[in-house]
């Protein structure tokens, strides 16, 4: 049985929670969390311990830690939980920078320790059935990659303020997603985007709409479409277009009923937000997790996968500023 200490309660930690006491082969043992408060509720439906963070990557009994806490503390958790030997599964990003994503890559390594960066829609089902379709050569050699994300609506400016801006904190899933489809590295990145949804994001320095062209070495094309609103609910489809045919997926519905009548037909709208489209993916990445540590089998997406999300998201965040493609 392994035992994971969590390593922050909020929206997201809940749901990891949630993930690990579904499965058969782990449990939560402690919690941890800058607001005890939060750390205590969790504790109180878990049956965990709440903990001092610290002393939970400190304790013996605690096999692996999932770090759930904001960005900016990653780094000093990741470095600490990789020389304690404790196996890591640590949100997105690992860190606003490239060069310390690097400086966790050497910890991890030397530790030796499993490491799962929390790219967790390379888990949705219908996301994985392209890529393996890819990789059997369904649709021959891939040409272009189109990526579709539109949030609902945008979170509060304080998180704006904070976040690193959208493609850092929103359209680095899709970098991800974009390598994981193409199995092939990025070698220019343009980048577009404005404030349309709301001035305010602007003001802070921000955009929060933007699309971007990716380009491969051998001339495959990625194009990323991002919005901080969605009239209809949480929007995310891909399309992988090849030289015998094409791949899509569509939107996963709050229903498969349709109505039909006199003004036409009509489908259930989308399912609204992150956490209900992604709940399997998320139990699966979990799963994925726990199977790494017990059997010793590489995780993935990795540390490295981290890094190169980072490093395209960084140069889309140039690209936007000088209004030039970049050179990866």
């Amino acid at each position: 049985m392994l035992n994971i200490g969590i390593l922050g309660c909020g929206r997201i930690g809940q749901v990891h929670a949630r993930s690990i006491a579904a499965l058969p082969n782990a449990r939560i043992g402690a919690v941890a969390d800058a607001v005890p408060a939060a750390a205590q509720a969790l504790a109180d439906r878990t049956g965990a311990e709440a903990r001092d963070a610290q002393d939970i990557i400190a304790s013996s009994d605690i096999n692996a830690v999932v770090i759930a806490t904001p960005t900016d503390t990653h780094y000093d958790l990741v470095q600490a939980s990789a020389r304690a030997g404790k196996a890591i599964f640590c949100e997105k990003p690992i860190d606003m920078s490239a060069d310390r994503i690097r400086d966790c890559i050497r910890v991890v390594d030397v530790g030796g320790v499993t490491f799962l960066a929390g790219f967790n829609r390379r888990f949705d089902t219908n996301f994985a059935n392209i890529e393996a379709r890819i990789r059997a050569g369904e649709i021959g050699e891939v040409e272009i990659v189109t990526i579709l994300s539109r949030d609902p609506s945008p979170p509060p400016l304080a998180y704006i303020r904070s976040s690193g801006g959208i493609f850092r904190d929103m359209m680095i899933h899709d970098f991800d997603m974009a390598r994981f489809l193409l199995g092939e590295e990025f070698s220019q990145v343009f980048a577009v985007g404005a404030a349309l949804v709301d001035a305010e994001i602007g003001a802070a320095g921000d955009v929060d709409t933007a699309a971007v062209t990716l380009t491969t070495a051998s001339g495959r094309i990625c194009q990323i479409s991002n919005s901080r609103r969605a009239t209809y609910g949480y929007d995310q489809r891909i399309e992988v277009h090849g030289s015998k045919g094409m791949l899509r997926a569509e939107n996963m519905l709050e229903n498969t009923v349709e109505l039909g009548n006199g003004a036409g037909f009509r489908k259930s709208p989308a399912k609204y937000f992150f956490l209900e489209r992604y709940e399997a993916a998320y139990l699966r990445e979990m799963a994925h997790f726990v199977e790494s540590v017990v059997s010793g089998a590489p995780a993935r997406p990795g540390v490295e996968d981290g890094l190169r999300a980072q490093i395209i998201a960084d140069a889309a965040a140039q690209s936007l500023s000088t209004g030039k493609a970049v050179k990866l």
